[in-house]
């Protein structure tokens, strides 16, 4: 279906088309010098001290994971508001996540508090989701994981350059990852990146990224190495040079572009604000954040009224979308748990379009059919 209001557009010109086509040029396409200065990019706008470039997001998860020593009989704290991938990492070392619920509508990161309560003996880590790229209550978790000698991930796959405190998500805890999937603020089709500002966790990284070997094909390739060694059992998650390429185009263009998301989001929330039955989750969030969807919680009604919703906002040329659907009620992973605000969110929140081209005529038309469909569906 063409929408008269997509849920994203791509930020792409030009430039990322040049990028690659000079990389195909230049011979080299695989694993190699731009994919290298990428890192060196990345590292230098979260001021971090290591970034290792990755296939995806999920494949830089699972190094956090590895990394942060999870294995089986393990249990790692996560919130089941995200996408999967949050969760099927840490299962990939064999260790069990343990849901969390949230802390409610207005503030749909994981509760601290839920966090602390369940804490066994097992526990061994927290996977922090930084939903929508605003940040969980980093101090308090960070406390907690302190406590009781846990290691954080941070899910920031939402989050390139937002802001805690004046920290880059990412950032805080002892390793992230982030996402340049097709719709994510960076974008290359498919990649992602692992960072840390622990040396023996960016060096494993580095290992595991590549099935272990000590020295990768352009080093070879360039005379700067003659042979190699397997030291670890790694992974095929190297991220080639055109996305690579790509990639680099992207960071220079994000700043400016999460600049005008940024002004798109107050004029949403100034559009939405007035609106009956409708929460605006981290409303009041003052510090610089990505903003990379725009989800909106309905206070009252029922899974089938979100729904309705939904279909009349199609109906005028509005796409939408869910996120997410809790993972705790997944089919592999459903075990009776019961996360009350995680379940109310799932059931009652939908995403609006959210993009930098986004016009103030788009933005008011929006409001004004999301106020319709609420009325209309009381």
């Amino acid at each position: 279906m063409q929408y008269k209001i997509p849920l994203f557009k791509l930020n792409f010109d030009g430039k990322e088309a040049k990028a690659a086509y000079d990389t195909i040029n230049s011979g080299w396409i695989s694993m190699g010098p731009k994919c290298a200065e990428l890192e060196e990019m990345f590292t230098s706008m979260l001021h971090a001290k290591y970034s290792v470039a990755t296939t995806n997001c999920t494949s830089a998860l699972h190094i956090c994971a590895v990394v942060c020593g999870f294995g089986p009989g393990d249990e790692v704290l996560c919130p089941s508001l995200t996408f999967a991938a949050s969760a099927n990492s840490i299962r990939y070392t064999g260790a069990k996540p343990v849901f969390c619920d949230i802390v409610g509508p207005e503030h749909i990161n994981i509760d601290p508090k839920d966090i602390e309560a369940k804490i066994t003996p097992r526990t061994k880590g927290i996977v922090v989701v930084h939903l929508a790229g605003f940040p969980a209550m980093m101090d308090e978790i960070m406390n907690i994981a302190k406590r009781h000698d846990l290691k954080v991930i941070e899910d920031a796959c939402h989050g390139p350059l937002s802001e805690y405190k004046g920290k880059k998500l990412g950032t805080i805890g002892d390793c992230a990852a982030f996402s340049f999937f097709s719709n994510k603020n960076i974008s290359t089709g498919e990649g992602g990146m692992f960072v840390t500002n622990n040396q023996q966790m960016a060096e494993e990284a580095q290992l595991l990224r590549s099935h272990g070997m000590t020295t990768m094909s352009f080093q070879r390739a360039s005379g700067h190495a003659t042979n190699y060694d397997i030291v670890a059992l790694g992974y095929n998650y190297r991220l080639d040079d055109i996305r690579s390429s790509i990639a680099i185009e992207q960071i220079k263009k994000l700043r400016p572009d999460l600049e005008k998301r940024q002004a798109v989001r107050e004029k949403y929330i100034h559009g939405l604000s007035s609106i009956e039955d409708l929460i605006i989750p981290f409303a009041g969030y003052k510090e610089f954040v990505s903003n990379y969807i725009i989800p909106v919680i309905l206070s009252t009604g029922t899974k089938e009224r979100r729904d309705r919703i939904r279909e009349l906002l199609s109906n005028v040329g509005i796409q939408t979308s869910i996120h997410y659907p809790a993972i705790h009620r997944f089919s592999i992973y459903e075990d009776g748990i019961k996360l009350p605000q995680t379940e109310y969110v799932s059931d009652h929140e939908f995403t609006l379009p959210m993009y930098a081209s986004l016009t103030d005529d788009e933005i008011g038309y929006i409001c004004e059919n999301v106020r319709k469909a609420i009325h209309e569906t009381k």
